[in-house]
């Protein structure tokens, strides 16, 4: 027999080498994560209607971990959202809000070194600020309540303008540079 070589037999483990099996581990990591996660607090923020579009996927993944150098970002309870601050004090961002038709609400284009992002601006008399992208298809929404609002300016919104530019601009504000 010409050309043929012997079969050779598996290779045995070692004594004492045993690899742990897969269905022993997970529920190993599970446990750990979810003990991890659950003395972390989480922000509850309700889930906006286009919450699903893939581009607000884009939005959240680029947001900072913090705002105005003293707001940590914190958990949420919805997709397509992020917080930073603390519970009944946090700043909230949710993707996919309906988005902005031609408006009479005062509109500011926010300039970073990153680029420039349209909001729609409006305080609700009692302190609490509300910025709406202008131009974007999904919508990204920001509240900022009194509780930050009166020891912050709110002028961190532009550190926001990474992640908001995952949505391409479709429309400016008017007197703002015409996008297409």
């Amino acid at each position: 027999m010409l050309g043929t070589t012997p079969a050779r037999p598996a290779p045995r483990p070692r004594a004492g080498h045993r690899r742990p099996h897969r269905a022993v581990l997970l529920p190993v990591v599970a446990v750990v994560v979810l003990s991890a996660s659950a003395c972390a607090p989480r922000i509850g923020v309700p889930v906006a209607e286009d919450a699903a579009n893939p581009l607000c996927a884009d939005v959240v993944l680029a947001v900072p971990d913090a705002l105005a150098e003293d707001l940590p970002k914190v958990g949420t309870t919805s997709q397509a959202t992020a917080a930073w601050g603390e519970p009944r004090a946090a700043v909230t961002l949710r993707c996919g809000v309906e988005v902005p038709g031609p408006t009479t609400t005062a509109c500011q284009s926010v300039e970073s070194t990153s680029g420039t992002v349209d909001w729609l601006v409006v305080e609700d008399g009692e302190g609490t600020w509300t910025f709406t992208t202008y131009g974007r298809d999904p919508a990204v929404q920001v509240v900022v309540p009194p509780t930050v609002a009166e020891n912050h300016s709110t002028s961190f919104v532009a550190d926001l303008t990474p992640a908001v530019l995952e949505v391409p601009q479709t429309r400016a504000c008017v007197g703002a540079a015409d996008a297409g």
